[in-house]
């Protein structure tokens, strides 16, 4: 049997990738390149794949890891209630445990026709940008929508009106790769009925959100703020259409601006104001940094529905559960990569360089010294994303600005894991909004500074586009 570079050779020739092409050749794995999330990587490949702690998180430091776990799956209840620990839910939501969107610290989806609430999907709302809004916008980002807020709930307790029912239709949009095959894509429709509060305001812009993976954020967190604006000064530099720019967002510890680095648009500075907030807003949880139920000032019943704080005004979310909440999603680890060294995957690593994917889904960091956590520092991983704000184009715009990032804008996703959607998530929905059914369509749905890349894509022959998907499936 020949050796492996014999073979990779030979496919690389099949695959039309000759040695005089500009694009980085590989013919083996890098090393420790199964490891995305260096030390911290797990072995698991089943349905938890995504709910393990760092490898390297030792076992005195787990019992918290589980404790904050129970948090984030266990269902919170109606105020008041004698389970005083986990009281307090809504009076207006979307899900009622963090467990709800992220199902398995997976991937959410958008809601089937048949379904009652969207669940892991929800949809952020605003209207225009207008100067007597200046200091709103500098520390919430958007103008929200006066009646209903900046996130449509479609859950409520007894007695508070739901804002509404989400549904999404869809129409279908071809695309046509150069060797003639035809893919249908499905362009997105969103729908919000029954309103519970009267009309919105004729110029609301909405976003449909899924809920992202769990996997990786202490690591994503740990990367160096100097190496992710490098690679924005990089890509200027390299002037060839990507223009990747740091998100700067209100910090509501530090009140002041920083570099955002998660959310879809990179709407949130860090992972413990990305859980409070998303307890404020997905469940109506209050916390020490949000101590407020969020109803607008129309919504009387939401605003006076009793709520789960403690006698002396604690929040319903205390400090102490917030901080297991926020150990856990630190370390959830990132699985390794599975047959980094099978040949259609480097071929398909291969073909993924020469496109130019990797221009914004940037391989390989290494972690901080100072990370939060000591198991997170000093780690090389491999997340294939910059971080950066891109312009997508028109096709998955949502005409909805969030602090610097325009309509057309969104924060480069992580890749790790992303093979392991299926069997963690029992579906392969992806993009913002669940639009893709598979990987496949994700890709095809790249504009704006990625068109060059998407067009790269469409030029590729079935045996090419199967090495790129053996390559993503095996991130």
């Amino acid at each position: 049997m020949p050796s492996l570079p014999l073979r990779l050779s030979a496919l690389l020739l099949a695959l039309g990738l000759s040695a005089c092409d500009d694009a980085p050749r590989f013919t083996k794995a890098e090393p420790g390149e199964a490891r995305s999330g260096g030390a911290a990587t797990v072995r698991k490949t089943d349905q938890n794949a995504f709910s393990l702690p760092s490898a390297n998180l030792p076992p005195s430091r787990r019992v918290d890891f589980s404790v904050g776990n129970s948090f984030f799956r266990s269902p919170w209840v109606i105020a008041p209630s004698t389970t005083t620990a986990r009281d307090g839910l809504g009076p207006l939501f979307n899900t009622n445990a963090c467990q709800g969107c992220h199902i398995k610290d997976g991937r959410g989806h958008p809601p089937t026709p048949d379904a009652a609430n969207a669940v892991s999907m929800l949809v952020r709302l605003s209207i225009p940008d207008t100067p007597q809004f200046a200091k709103v916008i500098e520390q919430v980002g958007v103008v929200p929508e006066p009646v209903y807020g900046g996130q449509f709930q479609d859950m409520a307790v007894p007695g508070v009106a739901p804002e509404g029912k989400v549904r999404v239709d869809y129409t279908p949009v071809p695309i046509r790769f150069k060797d003639g095959t035809e893919v249908e894509l499905r362009k997105p429709l969103l729908k919000i009925t029954q309103l519970g509060y009267g009309p919105m305001h004729p110029d609301t812009r909405f976003s449909a959100r899924v809920a992202p993976p769990m996997i990786g954020l202490g690591l994503l967190e740990a990367i160096p703020e100097e190496a992710i604006l490098a690679n924005a000064a990089a890509q200027v530099k390299a002037k060839n259409g990507i223009n990747g720019r740091p998100n700067q967002v209100w910090d509501d510890t530090l009140q002041k601006t920083v570099m955002g680095r998660f959310g879809w648009k990179a709407g949130q500075p860090h992972l413990n104001q990305q859980n409070v907030h998303a307890f404020s807003g997905d469940m109506g949880l209050t916390t020490s940094l949000r101590p407020f139920d969020d109803c607008t000032d129309t919504q009387t019943a939401c605003k006076q529905a009793p709520n789960g704080n403690g006698p002396n005004g604690e929040p319903e979310v205390s400090d102490n559960i917030l901080r297991l909440v926020l150990f856990y999603s630190r370390n959830l680890a990132v699985p390794a990569r599975r047959g980094v060294n099978d040949a259609d995957v480097i071929a398909g690593k291969n073909l993924f360089f020469q496109a130019g994917c990797d221009s914004c889904h940037t391989p390989k960091y290494t972690t901080a010294a100072n990370a939060a956590e000591p198991e997170l520092a000093n780690q090389v991983i491999r997340p294939y994303s910059d971080l950066l704000l891109h312009d997508m184009g028109d096709g998955l715009a949502d005409h909805r600005t969030e602090f610097q990032a325009s309509g057309r804008d969104w924060r480069t996703p992580p890749l790790w894991g992303i093979g392991l959607t299926q069997a963690v998530s029992g579906h392969t929905q992806f993009l913002h909004d669940g639009r893709a059914r598979n990987l496949l369509e994700a890709v095809l749905w790249h504009g704006g500074e990625a068109q060059a890349a998407q067009q790269q894509v469409l030029s590729f022959n079935a045996e090419q586009r199967a090495a790129l998907l053996a390559f993503l499936n095996s991130l």
